[in-house]
């Protein structure tokens, strides 16, 4: 029932299974849903698994035992040792990004956000495998990186990896590999609709009822693994909040802004060592291994600095680590992560992020407690909108950054508070940084990423309106000759501007161009052309 643009491509369009592109929601719809639900489960396993296989590699070289827990390097016997370790991870990961696949280098969601713009959503089955495993080495051998950058790449590689094997559009493989993502995000914190709103405002690009559903319909499933295999307490839990005032809230705002700064110099930073790294007269296989030797040294220094560090956010969350004390282990934090990260190894970004912002935010909150104690400063309250605002600066990502904290603690009456300062930090990031942590890489590349949504002006004209209602034709017997010479008169018609028939005349100048040499006095006319 449209209008026909090129007739010869009818055979090639049939055979391309393309839904129409404001279908309603259908039967396709309910399968891609149904599918994103097993993906979710899927997902919430592989995440758990991760996890133990995290924990399995940090008992075997740091405690020398064999357990599935999660524990914290800090707890081993400190020795020298400990700089050797990271160094060891570090050479494994160079041989499998150089032997096995490159895509398995950085924190995951740049690249999976590349292969949703021009890659079809095609991810290498292969990553599916070695992402998760090289994150493991790396984290597991005291990596500053938290899990869930590598399990929401590996969620997406999932998701890509079955839109592959079954017959579905392009657009529907991109719905399953951001179901696959959002998963892998909910499966880590059971923050099922942070993990949707972090697929809305990276992933999908794109608003509809036909890739959110399956998406939210995934991420409620591997919440429920999570809730099985863990529970359902919150992962960040922190002392209950009180209702903040108008001056706290005021100063919520100019906290968020301060951290906003402090996400833009964060991004400065690590693309400048990644910079420095790629300025190196060596292979890139090694680069992990120097970066490695950085954290190795901080983490002897101060072993908090290695590997997840989830306990450390509740701790800081909580005002257990304040003064020069969290100051210095932030900083520390700070170096041996964005060095790491620079080089070129498997990691994650959030779990640094909400350290490093969540400390910056008790130190200042603290602060402006002890010289201004009128304005009613929460200082668990700036150290929850510190760690969420640096997250909404450095990724763009404000909804899903403020309903994680939230998902995260479970303090509702936080939710305010949050949202000022996500604001302002946002806000100031994109003054001081047109791209995010997550899409600077790509700008590099030339690739331009927008992820602002509005609806399409030429969607809402209607042809009817737009078009020629009586439009220039060309008599199908007359000569190719007599039209050329109609053409360069200029005779009525000829020239006309802005309908189907200017068209039409472009059309014919450049046929008749290209067949001038090898046509006859009289030739009919090309199919389809009025």
């Amino acid at each position: 029932g449209g209008l026909f643009v090129a007739p010869s491509m009818d055979p090639a369009l049939a055979s391309v299974a393309l839904p129409l592109e404001d279908a309603a929601i259908g039967a396709r719809t309910v399968r891609v849903a149904g599918i994103a639900i097993l993906i979710g489960v899927a997902a919430g396993f592989v995440a758990e698994a991760l996890l133990r296989l995290i924990g399995l590699i940090t008992s075997a070289v740091f405690f020398q035992t064999f357990s599935t827990e999660l524990q914290s390097p800090a707890l081993a016997e400190r020795g020298v040792w400990m700089i050797a370790v990271p160094v060891v991870g570090a050479l494994i990961i160079g041989l499998m990004a150089r032997f096995g696949s490159a895509a398995i280098r950085g924190h995951g969601i740049p690249e999976v956000m590349e292969k949703v713009l021009y890659g079809e959503s095609r991810i290498p089955t292969r990553v599916m495998f070695l992402k998760p495993l090289s994150a493991a080495i790396a984290i597991g051998t005291g990596g500053p990186f938290g899990a869930e950058g590598p399990i929401i790449a590996t969620g997406g590689a999932l998701g890509s990896t079955v839109g592959q094997i079954l017959r579905i559009t392009a657009d529907e493989r991109k719905t399953l590999l951001a179901a696959g993502a959002a998963a892998g995000m909910a499966a880590t914190f059971g923050s099922p609709v942070s993990a949707v709103l972090l697929a809305i405002e990276l992933l999908l690009f794109e608003y509809r009822a036909r890739s959110i559903i399956p998406v939210a319909l995934a991420a409620a499933a591997a919440t429920s693994v999570r809730m099985i295999l863990v529970g359902p307490d919150p992962v960040f839990a922190m002392p209950p909040i009180t209702q903040p005032g108008g001056a706290a809230l005021a100063s919520y705002v100019v906290l968020g802004a301060l951290i906003g700064v402090a996400a833009a110099g964060t991004t400065r930073a690590v693309y400048a060592i990644e910079d420095a790294f790629e300025r190196l007269p060596i292979h890139w296989m090694w680069w992990p291994a120097l970066g490695a030797i950085v954290v190795g040294v901080i983490g002897y220094y101060d072993p908090r600095t290695l590997s997840v560090g989830y306990e450390w956010i509740e701790q800081i969350l909580s005002g257990e680590i304040t003064g020069m004390a969290l100051l210095l282990f932030i900083a520390l934090k700070f170096v041996s992560w964005s060095v790491y990260l620079g080089s070129g190894t498997s990691g994650g970004t959030l779990a640094p992020l909400f350290i490093i912002g969540g400390g910056l935010g008790v130190a200042l909150g603290g602060a402006a407690d002890s010289l201004w104690p009128g304005l009613g400063i929460d200082v668990s309250v700036a150290g929850l909108v510190g760690m969420a605002a640096i997250f909404a600066g450095a990724s763009h990502a404000l909804l899903a950054s403020v309903v994680f904290a939230f998902e995260t603690t479970r303090q509702p009456l936080g939710l305010l508070p949050l949202l000022a300062g996500c604001s302002a930090a946002y806000l100031v990031m994109l003054l001081l940084m047109r791209n995010s942590i997550m899409t600077e890489k790509l700008a590099r590349r030339g690739t331009s990423i927008r992820t602002e949504y509005s609806v399409d002006f030429l969607s809402q004209v209607l042809v009817g309106d737009a078009m020629s209602r009586d439009p220039i034709t060309v008599d199908v017997d007359r000569s190719l000759k007599d039209v050329r010479a109609w053409l360069r008169a200029g005779a009525g018609g000829a020239t006309h501007q802005g309908s189907r028939s200017s068209m039409a005349t472009a059309q014919w100048s450049a046929w008749s161009r290209a067949v001038t040499c090898s046509a006859p006095s009289r030739t009919r006319r090309p199919s389809g052309m009025s």
